[in-house]
């Protein structure tokens, strides 16, 4: 598997899962909130609907996992059996990247662009 394979993979999914803090830096830098709103909307998205975020971004993981193995031709059951220790490896793989992906994105990125922004403190 490539590198490049790999941020195709687990691309859509950590942003999805960003997206409850994601989504009020994109509304502040569209102009179509304030800051203390956004500020607002992050903490009720980050405290009460966390796990629904990261339970869309994995549902995401796992739609990407499909679409790449079967864009690589394993289609059927019998084909899987004989991938079986690529796929067990590319799952393990992108869970591991998945979820360093999302702490680094969300807890880094997302932190400073929002601290820039002056969204939170």
């Amino acid at each position: 598997m490539k590198i490049r394979d790999m941020f195709r993979i687990i691309g859509v999914p950590v942003v999805a899962a960003s997206l409850c803090c994601l989504s009020p830096v994109i509304l502040v830098l569209l102009g179509l909130s304030t800051a203390s709103f956004a500020g607002s909307l992050a903490d009720t998205l980050y405290g009460d609907y966390k796990w629904v975020f990261r339970g869309v971004g994995l549902v995401f993981l796992i739609v990407s996992l499909i679409l790449y193995f079967r864009k690589r031709g394993v289609c059927t059951l019998d084909q899987a059996k004989r991938h079986r220790n690529e796929i067990i490896n590319t799952v393990l793989i992108s869970l591991f990247v998945a979820v360093a992906g999302y702490f680094f994105f969300l807890y880094v990125v997302v932190e400073y662009i929002g601290k820039f922004l002056k969204i939170w403190s």
